[in-house]
């Protein structure tokens, strides 16, 4: 991100403020933004200065998604007492997909499809479209058993009986990936307990579903409904 100040800074103190944002900060979304404007906490994972001049500052950030970096940015001025705002913005990052080899264009993504439905030639199109499982490789994981994954593919959420594996990595209140035992993702969700508390657990509820992925009837129905109840 490049900021501009509406007035030249010390780079010491520039420096120091930039410190100050890193960790959770409060942020109120933009006049002109889609989202409700109330408060909300973010977290600054890392925020360095990769270089300053007259009053051009470029910063590398790694936060929470949603974070607004032009708040960030108008935010900064402030502190500073100058003012500022964002000038450019490039996201280099965003979940496990980075700015390498495997990144493609949106008339890539054209190209392939118009070749495949001219000759059928599937080859390019299966390499600029990936796999669904990409986008969860960096979340935890659990792995249901196939009695489970189509009342997860309901909208369920999981409890202790269809778990057949998981990672280690599973926290509280943190997101997970929802597979099948052959690798398919089935959903998304948010555990409601620790790994080891999971692996103890012989009944009650250790996931909350948030998004469904797999479409219904893929697995076969084996569940019952029951008002407020989980996976049986």
């Amino acid at each position: 991100m490049i900021v501009q100040l509406h007035e030249v800074v010390e780079r010491g103190r520039v420096e120091s403020v930039v410190e100050y944002f890193k960790g959770r900060i409060y942020q109120r979304p933009p006049l002109r933004s889609s989202v409700k404007r109330s408060i909300r906490v973010k977290n600054i994972y890392e925020i360095e200065v990769l270089d300053y001049q007259d009053k051009f500052l470029m910063l590398r950030v790694l936060c929470d998604p949603g974070t607004y970096m032009r708040k960030l940015a108008h935010d900064m001025g402030l502190i500073l007492g100058v003012g500022a705002h964002m000038r450019e913005l490039r996201r280099t990052r965003t979940g496990p997909f980075r700015e390498d080899e495997t990144l493609v264009t949106l008339q890539e993504v054209g190209e392939a499809l118009y070749l495949w439905r001219s000759s059928g030639d599937e080859r390019y199109l299966r390499r600029v479209i990936q796999p669904v499982e990409v986008s969860t490789v960096h979340l935890p994981k659990i792995l249901v058993l196939d009695t489970a994954v189509d009342a997860v593919a309901h909208g369920a959420n999981l409890a202790a009986p269809g778990v057949a594996q998981l990672t280690r990595n599973v926290e509280p209140g943190k997101p997970v990936a929802i597979y099948t035992l052959k690798g398919e993702l089935v959903a998304l969700g948010k555990s409601l307990k620790s790994a080891d508390e999971i692996a103890r657990m012989d009944k009650g509820l250790v996931a909350e579903t948030t998004r469904v992925v797999m479409p219904r009837g893929v697995y076969p129905r084996t569940w019952k409904t029951k008002s407020g109840s989980g996976l049986r």
